[in-house]
């Protein structure tokens, strides 16, 4: 199986991936707030993100090139679509993987009036050669593009309007150094706390006209992983368990009951998760194990757990990098019930 098939596979199998469905695509549209005042969430990044607004908006000029990186479904796409509200200009949008040779690039650039943004999401994706492209127009604005072939080969600059990108990333360390200088703003978006995410779900209930309480809100909110996108995602999950099996009102017992149907535990992991840590549990025993190995065992690309499944059980502590390999921890034994085995191994347990 190809990589792209086996990423397809794994997006299909899992339903909290942060990466965006095509109905997210849909409806993450009505529910992304448009003004900075309306994101909630990172609150030290919304801060800084005013003070350059303003401070462009006085100079009467773009805003530095941005990068925002972080795990996926963070709200890097909604900050970046605020960004051009709030500085009263147009937005165009593409990704790393869709730009696949220069002259897309250059249709692109010169299509920007002064001031547009160019906003171009999985950015660590993009070909060298059309990197190299970007180089001076995030610069000098202008592109250099060669014209005829051999000793007539002549190089032409062609002068851009001054545009503001923002990339975004979820694997900022795969980005060329050159690339990386070339933007002055930098931030990194992290995990959500719950009660962030309590705040996201009652507002995209309400958008959605749904009845929850507070109990079942907070519920969505513990399993969704940190993330707001798959807050949204759970929360329309539960809506429709709701309303065929229910009255339509979500309240915690149905929030449970929904959740459960999806193969989703009370920690947020599904089904990949917990394939995952027992791969390493019972077949490693609790490891090290290297991420090749691990990979090969699940019948897994090495990136597709990197990206998809290790974020998160990191952040939760079930799961720890060592210079040999991931390893299980305490927190993952009592989760995936494994008592008895971590004791076997003459480790000690806290109940």
């Amino acid at each position: 199986m190809s990589k792209v098939k086996k990423e397809e596979h794994i997006a299909r199998e899992k339903l909290i991936t942060g990466k965006e469905t095509d109905e997210d695509q849909i409806l993450n549209i009505s529910l992304r707030p448009t003004k900075i005042n309306e994101f909630i969430g990172q609150a030290g990044l919304v801060e800084n993100l005013l003070i350059f607004i303003e401070a462009a908006k006085r100079r009467k000029e773009p805003a530095e090139h941005i990068l925002f990186s972080g795990p996926p479904g963070l709200g890097k796409t909604t900050l970046a679509h605020i960004m051009a509200h709030e500085m009263g200009t147009k937005i165009t949008a593409t990704s790393g993987p869709a730009i696949e040779r220069a002259g897309d690039l250059i249709g692109i650039l010169t299509n920007l009036e002064e001031g547009d943004i160019l906003f171009i999401d999985e950015i660590h994706r993009m070909s060298k050669v059309v990197e190299e492209f970007l180089y001076p127009a995030m610069e000098n604005f202008q592109i250099d593009f060669v014209i005829d072939k051999g000793p007539y080969a002549k190089t032409i600059k062609f002068n851009l309007k001054a545009f503001t990108l923002i990339g975004a990333t979820t694997r900022s360390g795969l980005l060329t150094a050159p690339m990386r200088g070339r933007f002055g703003i930098f931030h990194h978006l992290d995990f959500y706390e719950p009660t962030d995410l309590l705040n996201i779900i009652t507002r995209s209930a309400a958008l959605l006209a749904v009845n929850i309480t507070g109990g079942a809100a907070m519920e969505i909110a513990k399993r969704s992983r940190g993330t707001p996108r798959v807050a949204n995602r759970l929360l329309r999950r539960v809506r429709d368990y709701a309303q065929v099996k229910a009255n339509g009102d979500i309240e915690e017992d149905i929030v449970d009951k929904a959740l459960k149907s999806q193969g989703i535990d009370s920690a947020g992991l599904d089904t990949v998760d917990r394939k995952v840590l027992n791969a390493i549990i019972d077949y490693y025993d609790g490891g090290p194990v290297g991420i090749e190995s691990l990979a090969a065992s699940l019948n897994e690309e090495p990136d597709t757990i990197v990206d998809v499944v290790e974020p998160f059980l990191l952040k939760i502590g079930y799961l720890k990098r060592t210079q040999r390999g991931r390893q299980a921890t305490e927190l993952a034994y009592k989760h995936m019930k494994n008592k008895d085995k971590y004791k076997s191994k003459g480790l000690s347990i806290k109940d």
